[in-house]
């Protein structure tokens, strides 16, 4: 997918909140600074020179994106800080020593302006590197399979044994209860993913890139999972009551009635939103893949979800079949 970072401030800001990224990003560039209070800093006069535009370029810039600016490190110093920046062992801050502030970027925030600035070929330039660079750290971290980046999430492993189990109790409730045909599996299947994410199997399959014989299920994340067995536990006693009180098998108008009642539950609708946000927003940031009709849902992500998927605590899936903590969990949930 071709990500203009000059026009997205999700995709800035995706790649800003990667720390694993930005030291890849920090170490490949080494743009010279002003050591302040252990960090890099740089002037507007700094990333005027490096970005060959005038100093008024970058205010301009400062005044039209302050606020995300700001979020990512830019600060104005003031008082104290000016004076110590003016004491500091830097030879020359670029401001008199009148001057009542001086507005400095930290690392992260001079690549926000380089993702910001359209006047520039040098920031063009390192716009496109950084692409490249991000591409590289989650392909590398995720072992070059960020289709399956789910599973490298702690929580994947139980979230999919619980679904399983769940999916059991749907599958007997449609059989003993529900009279819709050979295709009622499916077709209630869907039911539950155009709910819940507003794709059927075969929409998914093709946001995703899935193969043949790749299983839906083992690319979703485990907040998606958690709520699909949620329903799947739910639908099911409440066509197994309704049949009960027929006293005869549910017809499919039946059936997809029950279903229109739990899609409208107000208790259902929070962790509706949230599975959507989150499936959204990170196959968009690690797979790089777009679900059309959750656009309205896609958010920036946030650091915890890198060290998640690509920390120190994730692990590849084989790795975690090895856990024994993850196979004590396995054996609570047997066992509830």
């Amino acid at each position: 997918m071709n990500k203009d970072l000059t026009n997205s401030n999700i995709h800035r800001q995706n790649i800003l909140n990667n720390p694993y990224a930005l030291e890849k990003i920090e170490i490949h560039f080494a743009f010279s600074g002003k050591q302040f209070e252990g960090q890099t800093v740089f002037t507007k006069a700094d990333l005027a020179g490096l970005f060959e535009v005038d100093e008024r370029t970058i205010e301009r810039y400062i005044a039209q994106h302050g606020d995300e600016l700001g979020q990512n490190g830019y600060r104005v110093l003031r008082g104290k800080y000016l004076k110590n920046i003016k004491l500091s062992d830097v030879s020359d801050t670029g401001v008199g020593d009148k001057a009542p502030s001086l507005g400095v970027f930290n690392f992260r925030a001079l690549l926000n302006l380089a993702m910001l600035l359209t006047e520039s070929e040098r920031a063009k330039e390192i716009r496109s590197r950084i692409l490249d660079i991000v591409m590289d750290v989650v392909a590398e971290k995720a072992g070059g399979h960020t289709q399956f980046i789910n599973q490298r999430d702690q929580d994947f492993l139980p979230a999919a044994y619980q679904e399983f189990s769940y999916r059991q109790s749907f599958t007997s409730a449609l059989n003993l209860h529900v009279d819709a045909g050979q295709f009622k599996y499916a077709q209630f299947t869907n039911k539950i993913y155009q709910i819940i994410f507003r794709e059927n199997a075969t929409e998914y399959r093709k946001v995703l890139k899935l193969k043949k014989n790749d299983s839906v299920r083992d690319s979703m994340y485990a907040e998606v999972l958690n709520l699909i067995a949620s329903f799947e536990n739910g639908i099911s006693s409440q066509i197994e009551q309704k049949a009960l009180q027929l006293g005869r098998k549910l017809t499919g108008a039946e059936t997809n009635e029950l279903f229109a009642q739990a899609e409208s539950n107000p208790f259902l609708q929070p962790l509706i939103h949230d599975a959507r946000t989150r499936m959204a927003s990170r196959d968009l940031c690690f797979r790089d893949a777009l679900h059309e009709k959750l656009h309205s849902y896609i958010q920036a992500v946030p650091q915890a979800d890198f060290d998640r998927f690509l920390g120190e605590t994730s692990k590849a899936l084989e790795d975690r079949l090895k856990d024994e903590e993850t196979l004590a969990v396995f054996k609570r949930l047997k066992d509830r």
